[in-house]
């Protein structure tokens, strides 16, 4: 009652007061510091991988609300000793400041505590006056009631000029020291904590004697107050001072650039293992030094860990120079796939039951059109099984497996695995879709790879069953919780087995060719790795996987430029296993046997054993392996005892013959197929007096179907000769040659012809001595 009667009687004062305390209440702004600070980005651990300088120029870290304890000592030791204890301003200290300013004249001594100088920072430093000072006491009481003590430090350590373009202590331990600012000693941190007092003190060479008799006065304050004892004080005034600003550590600049588009200015915490970054960035550095000396300049290295999907390793670029695109971070970059994705095809047919891991499928010379798929050696094999062909990543039999498992089905999967860079429809890609003929990004890739590896992990560690959301997007913010979803019984693309028995084999080590000789791999260590090479020499790959670890590696010219020797095996692959072996040793897969099933394989041909192959062995395979087709290269056939001729009822009794089961191949898989298996052996010939025909069995080696041949000149000037192969499963058949129906010659056991014509169109004809015929239709250019 009497508040109200006072009110009404003192009705100006009360308006006067009641407008006071509300200016008093919001005269402090909300955001103290709005300038801008730099991007920083540190490893898992809090360890500094790099920073980018603010917008105006200042190496100004965001706001660290944590403050060593050494430093903060210091600073409150030589700034304000009863910060503690004071309500934002001390009055006798103003007392003194003003009564000695008074005596000199001018201003001399400023008497302001810690939370007077973070108004005054927070006011950019405006002229020291004393209506200024005033204006700075009204504020400093009400940030005490704001905030507390440990974050009025906080503002100062974060904001105070530690010296040129140094602002706060994190950057100043960094420029000055070169580490973190928790790591700093007793007289590092007394250092700093002298400098905002007058930050031009330090310049290398420069008033140095001032800077340490300011910062030797304080380290004795300290031992006089028992903070330090005397062992310290003396080693500490022992301490050089820093005579030079060292330069922000750079450890991840791509990653770092990547953060700046979307955490601009922020203080960001990654995934990032800072020992595994270094020993990468120097085996980058030393195979650069090589590289380079062939043109190529360019290396990106990427390392994901499978279980958390987190980003350890992120490596954008070689340490190159800016005319070779340094700057370009060249993981998240479109470039040609060249075979990398040969395991998806394979894992899609093994996972839609068209083939099994040991399946023979066809080497052959192979025309679709105009378009001729050729190996890396130019070699064939005649027949090999699947799985050899993905380890030995051989062209031929993956475009033929792609053609025959359907262009579009493949483009499906590919899609299910978002990898972004392929956008356009399947025909837009072709058969060369498997080989290079589309691009994507190393970052895409060892996703997916470490997708799939995640996928039997899962399977096998949980009853079972799949995670929805397995093929998610790694990360590499510390913060980010990957979410894997639900779990279920059906797959999400590939089933378990089917990549399980893909990285089974991808790790075969024996690689043919140029792939020999490889003395830097550890044996031991059991990694499904995959490489590829792309048109032209452009692009070089290398992606393994373990079952913790994914390390993806490209090699090339950022400007595409493309340069002999830059092959995936020779170049990417040597990077890979480096990386490889500074990582822990994996177990191998967990074999997923729910996925599974056991069935006869003939032992020869690969495929779902009959009843009459003569060699079979048990093998687990996908369970959609139950659909693959039964073994067509095996043939009843009745020989003599001694199995070097066919014979029949027409030329030999039942008691002397007996029946035989033959693995039989094509003839021009055969062709090829024999020359690298000196034990198979073909069909035997009819015996002379049986009576039988046998089957058309040839087959043109060269030309294969409709093609167009180009006939150069040699060194003479003379066109060079056409040679035309044909194969026939009978090595005694007499081939007659005829071209436009017109005979030419004759062969046996070899059959090659030499022709010499003009530019045209032609017919070939081959016709056996049983009346067998093939017939090819040839353009010839010159």
């Amino acid at each position: 009652m009497k508040i109200k009667n006072y009110i009404l009687k003192h009705k100006k004062k009360t308006i006067f007061l009641v407008v006071l305390l509300v200016f008093y209440a919001f005269c402090l702004p909300k955001e103290l510091f709005t300038k801008t600070t730099s991007t920083v980005i540190t490893s898992k651990n809090n360890q500094l991988l790099g920073a980018l300088i603010a917008e105006d120029g200042q190496w100004r870290f965001p706001k660290n609300d944590s403050v060593p304890q050494k430093f903060k000592a210091c600073l409150i030791q030589f700034e304000d000793e009863y910060f503690y204890k004071h309500p934002g301003f001390n009055p006798v200290s103003i007392f003194k400041a003003l009564k000695q300013n008074l005596q000199a004249g001018s201003v001399k001594r400023g008497g302001s505590t810690i939370t007077q100088q973070v108004i005054r920072l927070s006011r950019d430093n405006r002229e020291r006056t004393y209506f200024e000072k005033l204006k700075e006491l009204i504020l400093a009481t009400r940030l005490e009631i704001r905030a507390s003590k440990e974050e009025i430090i906080a503002y100062w350590s974060s904001n105070a000029p530690f010296g040129g373009n140094i602002v706060g202590l994190d950057a100043a331990s960094w420029r000055y020291f070169n580490r973190k600012s928790t790591d700093l000693s007793w007289a590092e941190a007394a250092t700093l904590a002298v400098l905002p007092n007058a930050p031009n003190l330090i310049y290398p060479g420069k008033n140095q004697h001032k800077l340490l008799t300011k910062r030797n006065r304080l380290l004795k304050k300290l031992l006089v107050k028992k903070i330090i004892d005397s062992l310290t004080y003396e080693l500490s005034i022992l301490e050089e001072l820093p005579q030079k600003a060292y330069p922000i550590p750079q450890i991840a600049p791509h990653l770092l650039q990547k953060i700046n588009k979307t955490n601009k200015g922020e203080f960001v915490k990654t995934t990032i293992d800072k020992k595994l970054q270094n020993q990468a960035n120097e085996i980058v550095k030393n195979h650069y030094n090589v590289l380079s000396k062939n043109g190529i300049y360019n290396i990106s290295v990427l390392v994901l860990d499978v279980k958390s999907r987190k980003v350890l390793t992120y490596v954008g670029n070689a340490p190159t120079d800016k005319s070779h695109q340094k700057d370009v971070d060249i993981i998240d970059k479109p470039r040609s796939t060249g075979s990398i994705l040969k395991p998806f095809l394979y894992a899609a047919m093994l996972d839609s039951g068209e083939l099994l891991p040991n399946t023979l499928v066809a080497d052959i010379p192979t025309n679709f059109g105009s378009y001729k798929p050729e190996n890396f050696d130019k070699k064939y094999a005649g027949a090999i099984s699947a799985k050899m062909a993905l380890s030995r990543s051989l062209n031929v039999p993956t475009v033929r497996m792609l053609q025959s498992f359907g262009l579009e089905k493949f483009h499906h999967y590919l899609q299910q695995l978002q990898l972004k860079d392929i956008r356009n429809n399947a025909n837009y890609y072709g058969l060369t879709l498997a080989l290079g003929g589309a691009e994507s990004n190393l970052w895409d890739l060892c996703k997916s790879y470490a997708s799939l590896a995640s996928t039997v992990n899962h399977y096998t560690e949980n009853s079972s069953r799949y995670f929805k959301n397995e093929f998610t997007e790694p990360t590499f913010f510390t913060d980010d919780k990957i979410d894997f979803g639900e779990k279920t019984p059906e797959k999400i693309i590939f089933d378990a087995a089917s990549i399980y028995l893909t990285f089974e084999s991808l790790k075969e080590v024996n690689r043919p060719n140029t792939e020999e000789n490889w003395e830097f791999f550890d044996s031991s260590k059991k990694i499904a790795w995959k490489t590829g090479t792309s048109f032209g020499f452009r692009d070089a790959w290398a992606i393994g996987t373990t079952k913790d670890y994914v390390v993806g590696v490209w090699v090339g010219n950022a400007d595409g430029e493309g340069r002999p020797g830059l092959v995936g095996v020779k170049t990417a692959a040597p990077i890979l296993f480096d990386i490889f072996d500074k990582l822990p040793n994996s177990e191998w897969f967990s074999t997923p046997f729910d996925e599974m099933t056991a069935i006869e394989i003939c032992t020869k041909s690969g495929y779902r054993a009959t009843e009459i192959c003569e060699e079979k062995k048990m093998e687990f395979v996908q369970n959609s392996g139950l659909k693959t087709a039964p073994c067509p290269y095996h043939v009843l056939i009745n020989v003599n005892h001694s199995e070097n001729y066919q014979v029949n009822t027409s030329c030999e009794s039942l008691s002397n013959m007996k029946q035989k089961s033959w693995f039989v191949l094509p003839p021009l898989m055969e062709y090829y197929y024999k020359e690298k298996n000196p034990f198979y052996k073909p069909l035997p010939p009819f015996r002379n007096d049986c009576l039988r025909k046998t089957k058309n069995a040839m087959k043109f080696i060269y030309p294969t179907e409709k093609s167009t041949i180009f006939l150069p000149k040699n060194f003479d000037g003379k066109k060079n000769e056409l040679i035309l192969k044909v194969a026939h499963s009978n090595k005694e058949a007499t081939l007659f040659w005829y071209v436009n129906n017109e005979f030419i010659t004759s062969t046996k056991e070899i059959h090659n012809v030499a022709i010499n014509y003009k530019a045209g169109i032609y017919k070939i004809s081959v016709t056996d001595n049983l009346g067998n015929e093939i017939q090819q239709k040839i353009t010839v250019k010159e």
